[in-house]
């Protein structure tokens, strides 16, 4: 499938959990929209969009409604063909934030981590914009003791997670004691229980027109033990160390020692890094439910017969990929120009690597905006980093605004398409190119 968008959205514009043009502050709204006309699988279909997005104290709620017409006049039945594509219309409700002593999100999920992230790590449950899900995630910190949550998806049998987490010197005379008395224990289980979690062979049954599964081993579950010790709480510099202790249920084990450091109220830039050795044993994967596990969960050709599945790569890991290394670092300079990275490279397996690269650059008073976000896996060497292929993400938007409330904008997103059997059964999903040129009005309001 290949969307090309030939004539300007007008007020049209992709609205995540915060918009790209326009940070909004509390008890403050945003309204826009837009129309316009795209070509899918070689048929021009007409295209109209509301996405309305408001905060109002620690409340946060954002619309996505989005229709496409053919040229008959009938609605395109990608966008609706599930009961979750009409329950996504509400992209999400949201009340705080993440690590806020309470913190709940309902719907399209954009980047769900439990704990350190060596179970699950930046989780999007929405990687197509034809397959949008609705998932939850809803954390409570009581300070002496917590818990995280993560559910992917209401609309059927899927991820869904937990971390409970104590502080146990909070309940002693010793709690208030600088570093000790913040020292956390947690453990964590997360089970996919989606019908294709572990399938590793099937085929198209000829009668029914269905994917037939030959082989599977049923729910993928992964259990962990972490210790977290925050060791430095000063105004403008944090240290945090942690230990992992990751099982994948029916498979194998690994570790990983980590720590986080923020540098903060230092003028110019704010800096955050998280660096960690992982260990990993045999039949093991770091960080197993990642951005791109929807994607990597199950795949199958149809023409060829082949299935290709998170768990095949997982058992073809054998005797170890190696240990290995994780980087991140978030800059944040004069409030204007924000860049996140991260980098996973293991010592013996040659394609190991995994990026992750955003950007947003909004400078006050300068009339260009640039937002950007790239993600790709099991990466050979540097040659194929920047290399788009069915192991990618990529989104840009370039933007000028000759208006305070007017943006010209070209969107470039290589993202997924659902491919479907017979019997319109997800089967698997393939690259999909969207070029998306876009006149844009955005109207904030207050309450």
């Amino acid at each position: 499938m290949k969307n090309i968008f030939i004539i300007l959205l007008i007020s049209n514009i992709l609205l995540q959990a915060q918009s790209p043009f326009y940070n909004l502050r509390q008890d403050e709204g945003l309204f826009s929209g837009g129309f316009g006309l795209t070509w899918i699988d070689g048929e021009p279909h007409y295209s109209f969009q509301l996405q309305p997005e408001i905060t109002f104290s620690n409340f946060g709620l954002g619309l996505d409604f989005n229709l496409q017409f053919g040229s008959d006049g009938k609605v395109r039945t990608e966008n609706f063909n599930e009961f979750s594509d009409y329950a996504s219309i509400i992209r999400y409700v949201r009340y705080g934030q993440k690590r806020d002593p309470v913190y709940v999100r309902l719907g399209a999920l954009d980047y769900a981590t439990l704990g350190h992230g060596s179970i699950m790590y930046m989780y999007n449950n929405s990687p197509s914009f034809d397959t949008r899900k609705i998932g939850l995630e809803f954390d409570i910190d009581f300070t002496d003791f917590g818990f995280e949550t993560v559910y992917g998806n209401f609309g059927q049998a899927g991820l869904a997670g937990l971390r409970g987490y104590v502080r146990p010197l909070k309940f002693t005379e010793y709690g208030s004691i600088p570093i000790i008395g913040n020292l956390e224990f947690g453990a964590s289980v997360v089970s996919d229980f989606d019908k294709y979690a572990t399938v590793t062979s099937g085929e198209i049954d000829s009668l029914t027109g269905k994917f037939k599964v030959i082989k599977d081993d049923g729910s993928m579950t992964a259990l962990g033990f972490d210790i977290g010790l925050p060791v430095v709480r000063a105004s403008f510099f944090k240290l945090d160390l942690y230990f992992d202790y990751v099982k994948l249920v029916n498979y194998g084990n690994g570790t990983a020692l980590g720590m986080i450091m923020n540098f903060s109220g230092l003028g110019l830039v704010d800096v955050q890094t998280k660096f960690e050795r992982r260990f990993n044993g045999d039949n093991y994967l770091p960080a197993y439910f990642n951005s791109f596990y929807e994607i990597e969960r199950f795949k199958f050709n149809q023409n060829s017969g082949a299935v290709a599945s998170k768990v095949q790569i997982l058992k073809n890991s054998g005797d170890g990929l190696g240990n290995g290394f994780y980087g991140e670092l978030l800059v944040k300079v004069l409030k204007t120009f924000d860049i996140i990275g991260s980098y996973q490279r293991l010592d013996k397996h040659p394609r190991s690597g995994i990026l992750h690269l955003s950007s947003l650059i909004s400078p006050e008073g300068i009339p260009y905006v640039l937002r950007a976000g790239y993600d790709k896996i099991n990466i050979r060497d540097e040659k194929d980093l920047f290399t788009l292929d069915d192991r990618s993400y990529l989104y840009v938007e370039f933007g000028y605004k000759p208006m305070p409330f007017m943006i010209v904008s070209l969107v470039y997103n290589w993202t997924y398409t659902p491919i479907r059997d017979s019997k319109d059964n997800v089967v698997g999903y393939k690259p999909q190119k969207k070029i998306e040129p876009r006149i844009s009005f955005v109207y904030p309001f207050n309450f």
